[in-house]
Formats: structure tokens, C-alpha cells, sequence
């Protein structure tokens, strides 16, 4: 059983590759299973409890993701003030005497504007009891706080519809060759929910069945148009 969700953005989308740098913010322009994975999880936590999340989160893990993305994209290049610490310790960086552990600095960073509804499909098994319509109803941002995005409406299907793009596809999976790139990460199979817990402190590893797992996967896309400001990328077809 496939379950689609539609999202209105109302700010700009970001979200950093997981190898991606602090100095380096270049973005995906959509979000991973691992970022849809951790929101429905936040929401199971908020609204029915810490037990009753930590129960349900390995449904949660085992989802299947996939993403309708609009026709147009536009990744927004742009340049912004950050605060970092200094590597050789405090400083008086304005002059005025006082000392702090933290400079500012600038940082290059990219924002995706979405030319429409953003839907995602979550594919779970028939004797799954997780209530993805409340919890689906609830995700008010994605990726970087401050992404805000509104639901719109929920759909079950059967089938999943041709436009969308399965972002964990199983191994040896077919794919498009020609299209827009991106590594995308996903929760390992044997991820427990200590490891999910940033509190717990239980190491997440990188390309580990107990970690996160990183999947290259193509979007339909091309590129229309670009600047030194901005880049267009245009829906290619199904």
C-alpha cells in the first residue's frame, strides 16, 4: 500500500549531501528517506509519546520513499554570514576588549525554490499499524529548520503513480541514465532507535547496515538554464 502526501512549500528548501562540508552548502532538491524518516519519528515522539515512537520505529525505518517533485526547479547560489568557532581558541575580533569563542565568516550556500506541490509516497506493508495519515499531517518542515512546508492533502493508492521517483530503491534496482544525480541517505536495515536517539549517544556510521546508508539515485530533470546566481533545472518525463 503506497500512501502520497501533498506539501505546499512556503520558504525556500535545503538540505546539505551527507558528505557535504559546513563551508560547502551546496543542496539536494529534494528530501532523503533518512530526513522523511526522522521527521515522521519527531512527530510520532511529540504526539503519542517516546514508547509508543521507539515501537513503531521500525516500521518507520523499513519505509519505502519516493517524491513527486514539480516541473521547474530553481537552486538559488548565494553567499551568507556565519557564526564559527576560532580554531586557536577566544578572541577580540571587534576591538572592544571582550573575548568570544565564536567569529563570524561567510558561507556559500544553495536554496531550492519549488515551482509547485512537493508529494511524497511512502510505501508500507498490509499489516502495518502506524497511523500515517496523522503522522504525515504533522511534518511542518523539511530539511534545514526553517524549510516550512504545508500539508495539503493525502491519497492510499495501490499503485504508485508513474511520476514518481523511488529514492531507496532495493538492490540491483533499474535506473535512468540520463537525468539530475543525487546521493541520497537512508536508514540501514539493523538501525535500532538508540542510534536514531541524538541523546543516546550511540554513534550513527556512514555506509554501515546499523548507519546510514548513502544511494546515488537520478531525477528526472535536465538542466534548462543557469547563471552564476542560479541554476533551472526542467521536469524531463517519466
Amino acid at each position: 500500500m503506497w500512501h502520497l502526501a501533498e506539501y505546499h512549500p512556503s520558504t525556500l528548501f535545503s538540505l546539505r549531501p551527507a558528505n557535504a562540508t559546513t563551508s560547502g552548502g551546496k543542496t539536494l532538491v529534494a528530501p532523503t528517506p533518512f530526513a522523511l524518516k526522522m521527521a515522521l519519528l519527531d512527530v510520532a515522539i511529540r504526539i503519542h509519546g517516546r514508547t509508543v515512537g521507539e515501537r513503531w520505529f521500525p516500521s518507520i525505518r523499513d519505509l519505502t520513499v519516493a517524491v513527486s517533485l514539480p516541473p521547474t526547479l530553481v537552486v538559488i547560489n548565494t553567499f551568507v554570514k556565519i557564526l564559527r568557532p576560532h580554531k586557536a581558541g577566544p578572541k577580540d575580533t571587534v576591538g572592544t576588549g571582550l573575548e568570544g569563542p565564536m567569529g563570524s565568516t561567510i558561507a556559500y550556500r544553495e536554496l531550492v525554490h519549488y515551482g509547485g506541490p512537493l508529494s511524497i509516497a511512502l510505501e508500507t506493508a498490509a499489516e502495518s499499524d502506524i497511523p500515517l495519515l496523522a503522522l504525515l499531517s504533522h511534518i511542518h518542515y523539511l530539511g534545514k529548520r526553517g524549510g516550512f512546508i504545508q500539508f495539503f492533502g493525502y491519497e492510499p493508492t495501490i499503485t504508485l503513480p508513474a511520476d514518481y521517483t523511488i529514492l531507496n530503491p532495493r538492490p540491483n534496482a533499474s535506473f535512468r541514465l540520463a537525468g539530475l544525480m543525487q546521493v541520497m541517505d537512508d536508514c540501514g536495515p539493523a538501525m535500532t532507535f538508540a542510534q536514531a536517539d541524538i541523546y543516546s549517544g550511540k554513534k550513527l556510521g556512514l555506509n554501515r547496515p546499523d548507519g546510514r546508508l548513502l544511494n546515488p539515485v537520478v531525477l528526472p530533470y535536465r538542466l534548462a538554464r543557469s547563471s552564476r546566481a542560479y541554476s533551472l533545472y526542467e521536469y524531463s518525463g517519466a
